[in-house]
């Protein structure tokens, strides 16, 4: 058995072990519903409830994913300015560090100002939250360039455009890829988070109404949705990195010595 089969079978066996001990737990304290629901009871809500939850499933993976490629889009466009130009990086990475440390709960009631409920405030929330990893990430990249690098490029000829096409951006990867990961779980925190302010639909406003009518189990199981979307997605993301920068990847599969 290879080592990276080995650590799977065990970060599976861990999460097993975790939800056994939280179902024990659960029934050795006596702890109430209210608090602490049991996983068998949080499956069994979400099975019972998974028709009515699929278009709010829906609802809520579509504007996430709205906002991640938007977020995206905006993230690599402006960490490719920030990361070759002096300029830029000390003109809007201040601004862009301070609009980070707003807190997005404070921004949601502007957008529903100018946008009205509904699913474009979730989206630019989602965005406004997960482009920020993403121009950091791309700024990186492109200022770790060597400088020896593109000296020889540039006594080759090469322009600043091609410098950036052919050696910034494709060194850019193993550090675009890690924000996408981080990237994503933002969006749907975004995503949510004004669902539960400015939407009628969505995983966000069922977990509102749910815990407003005490339905504890079913606010788990909206979490436990989130959960699965999210870890679906960074597999996705994964899968690709390791096709595209697997040059740049840590390799599991060598045999320990």
């Amino acid at each position: 058995m290879s080592v990276g089969l080995r650590q799977k079978l065990w970060s599976f066996g861990l999460i097993v072990i975790f939800f056994v001990a939280w179902q024990l737990f659960c029934a050795m304290s006596g702890v109430s519903d209210l608090v602490l629901p049991r996983p068998t009871e949080i499956i069994a809500t979400l099975i019972a409830r998974f028709p009515i939850l699929w278009p709010h499933i829906l609802q809520t993976l579509g504007t996430t994913m709205a906002g991640f490629v938007l977020g995206v889009g905006l993230g690599v466009v402006l960490g490719a300015v920030i990361g070759v130009s002096k300029v830029a990086y000390d003109t809007a990475y201040p601004l862009l560090v301070g609009f980070s440390s707003i807190p997005k709960v404070a921004v949601v009631p502007i957008f529903v100002l100018w946008f009205g409920s509904g699913s474009v405030p979730a989206i630019l929330t989602a965005l406004s939250i997960c482009f920020f990893p993403i121009v950091v990430n791309i700024a990186t990249g492109l200022a770790t360039t060597e400088p020896e690098l593109e000296d020889v490029l540039k006594a080759l000829g090469a322009s600043k455009m091609d410098i950036l096409w052919n050696v910034g951006l494709p060194r850019t990867m193993p550090f675009f890829f890690a924000s996408l990961k981080v990237a994503v779980s933002y969006a749907f925190v975004g995503a949510v988070l004004a669902e539960t302010v400015a939407s009628n639909r969505g995983i966000g406003n069922v977990m509102m109404s749910a815990s407003s009518n005490f339905n504890v189990p079913l606010v788990f199981a909206c979490l436990f949705i989130l959960a699965i979307l999210g870890v679906a997605l960074y597999v996705i993301f994964s899968l690709i990195e390791a096709r595209v920068t697997g040059w740049a990847t840590r390799k599991n599969d060598l045999v320990a010595t």
